[in-house]
């Protein structure tokens, strides 16, 4: 599985530009929308995509995430609807990484070696696990990594140098900076230091490092992807969707074309930066 996130960076890499990661939440705001969007995706430039797993307590998602979340979980989204969503999309597309964004409780629930089996059986490529610190790797990071599962680890502005090698130990895939003190979607990052904190992780891994909370533009993804090999964005993407919705909570027409828009705005901004 971690072979596709591996070609994936190494195209990105022969085209002289960053990857676009793109994240939204599976079943919002119900699942055949949620896969409309998902498929939508790399058609609309995005190089790897992050499906959000529902949960009830997230932790690092700001107010659109959180919103989605509850918006999927209302429509009945759990993990085995969101496993058969990748598996469809799998369907039609073969290449583009997908990595399940979300927190361990669910996952524990549904028992950790079902889980990791039905992902792989699915097409899951790696998984972000926000709740999973290097302390609780035997939980599932290690499980993961054997079955050849990506597990991506967050690194932070307040990750330091003692710190710093413990996150990356076990971490496959690549690295992701997140690029603000804070939970997703609430502040703009300092594009100067993200620079500087991408180098500093790069003297540590050679794994690629990509960049995201934060990030709501083109001209955003341009300026992060000058000093990382990857951007991510989630919560534009997210809202987009939701302000695309009726009064009743309900996909329309355009749902869509509204996230795939911003897609390509943000592929172009990522390709300006080549």
């Amino acid at each position: 599985m971690t072979s596709r996130i591996e070609a994936t960076f190494a195209r990105c890499r022969a085209e002289g530009r960053a990857a676009l990661v793109t994240y939204v939440m599976a079943g919002d705001p119900d699942p055949e929308t949620s896969l409309k969007v998902l498929e939508a995706l790399p058609r609309s430039g995005a190089d790897i995509v992050e499906f959000g797993l529902p949960f009830t307590d997230p932790m690092a998602d700001g107010p659109a995430i959180q919103a989605a979340g509850l918006r999927a979980l209302k429509a009945g989204q759990n993990v085995v609807k969101t496993l058969d969503l990748v598996r469809r999309f799998r369907g039609g597309n073969g290449e583009t990484p997908v990595i399940l964004m979300g927190y361990y409780n669910p996952i524990h629930t549904y028992g950790v070696d079902r889980f990791l089996a039905d992902a792989i059986e699915a097409g899951v490529d790696g998984l972000i696990v926000v709740d999973l610190p290097p302390e609780e790797d035997d939980e599932l990071c290690l499980p993961a990594l054997a079955k050849g599962l990506a597990f991506i680890r967050l690194a932070t502005p307040t990750t330091d140098e003692r710190r710093l090698p413990a996150v990356l130990a076990n971490t496959a895939g690549f690295v992701y900076y997140v690029s603000i003190t804070g939970i997703t979607g609430t502040a703009t990052p300092d594009f100067g230091k993200v620079s500087d904190a991408v180098a500093r992780i790069r003297r540590h891994t050679d794994l690629p490092v990509v960049v995201g909370f934060g990030v709501k533009s083109g001209a955003h993804a341009a300026a992060i992807a000058r000093g990382a090999d990857g951007v991510v964005v989630g919560s534009a993407l997210v809202d987009t969707l939701f302000r695309s919705l009726d009064a009743e909570g309900r996909a329309q027409g355009d749902s869509v074309e509204a996230v795939s828009s911003l897609v390509r705005e943000l592929a172009d901004g990522v390709r300006s930066a080549a």
